[in-house]
């Protein structure tokens, strides 16, 4: 029986996106349409998973005053809530989309404050859900009151019992996480931003993206994504790397298309595909959650064809 997903949301969002034809600061708009979705980069992926078909827990924190987005979204989809309620409301992420620049502003709200007790009763949920060879996910920024050094200390741990751990985030809780003496995770998705961020310098080329790929893989980093937006994604593993891609797609929103990425890889990762299967799945998640409103995949088939349509060039 497959090992279900267990996803960690500690700073949690709903998403509002509102839809405008053209978008002019300092201008008066008239919203074509509005939108709320329960949210945050676990969420997402985890809503993803469930349209796959995968089992998957979801945990992290949430605000007792308005946890019921997400309450209707896990029941809908079946994900196992394991999220821990706080005192206060979960924070609010606008995001823009203008139809006529065909992108998205996002305005990011102040969310819950947590401290270690909170955290330390995340880990215990998630210890208490995985076995051996689970996948864990610890994704997005951190609440205020945590350190830098949160995702650090649950990589080590999960690592400890046996979770194949994945991290999505970026800033100073990824450098924290990617400098531990401790256990590394064994597989991190940045985006070029992201990695640029980390590695200190521009990353133009492939060549030069690989280059910092192969850093973080001598540091201990098994599996190493790099998503690239239109352009797809680069995947490094052991000796081999592969850019993976298709043709641009007409999207309905981008919001969370790089968290479906992720949810591809875990995909891949739950069936021990090699690293064909890892880029195939999650550029056809990416591409296949561009034609859905919301945190959301189409049937497996659609996936399939497009995972089947992904172009795979070797770089090593």
């Amino acid at each position: 029986m497959t090992k279900p997903v267990v996803t960690v949301t500690l700073n949690p969002a709903i998403d509002q996106t509102i839809t405008v034809e053209a978008l002019k600061p300092g201008s008066v708009h008239r919203a074509k349409a509005v939108r709320h979705n329960a949210g945050g980069k676990g969420v997402n992926v985890a809503s993803c998973l469930a349209d796959w078909g995968t089992p998957v827990a979801a945990t992290g924190l949430l605000g007792s005053g308005n946890a019921a987005p997400f309450e209707a979204l896990f029941q809908a989809k079946g994900i196992a809530d394991a999220f821990l309620r706080l005192p206060g409301e979960t924070r609010v992420n606008i995001k823009i989309a203008d139809l006529a620049a065909n992108d998205t502003t996002d305005i990011n709200l102040p969310g819950l404050s947590a401290d270690a007790g909170a955290l330390d009763r995340v880990r215990e949920t998630v210890l208490g859900l995985l076995e051996p060879g689970t996948p864990v996910l610890l994704a997005g920024s951190l609440p205020d009151g945590l350190p830098a050094d949160a995702y650090a200390g649950l990589t080590a741990d999960f690592s400890a019992a046996g979770a194949r751990v994945v991290l999505d985030s970026s800033g100073a809780p990824l450098a924290a996480a990617l400098a531990s003496t401790g256990a590394l995770p064994h597989c991190i998705k940045p985006n070029r931003h992201e990695l640029e961020d980390w590695a200190g310098r521009p990353l133009p080329t492939d060549a030069d993206l690989l280059d910092a790929a192969r850093g973080l893989q001598r540091r201990g980093v098994a599996v190493v994504v790099v998503s690239l937006g239109a352009d797809g994604a680069l995947f490094v593993s052991g000796e081999r790397a592969l850019h993976g891609r298709l043709p641009p797609v007409t999207a309905l929103s981008t919001v969370g298309a790089g968290d479906a990425m992720v949810a591809g890889l875990i995909a891949a990762f739950q069936i021990n595909g090699g690293l064909e299967d890892v880029a195939r799945l999650s550029v056809a998640f990416a591409a296949a959650k561009l034609g859905c409103f919301g945190p959301n995949l189409p049937d497996r088939a659609t996936v399939r064809s497009l995972a089947a349509q992904v172009a795979l060039t070797a770089l090593d």
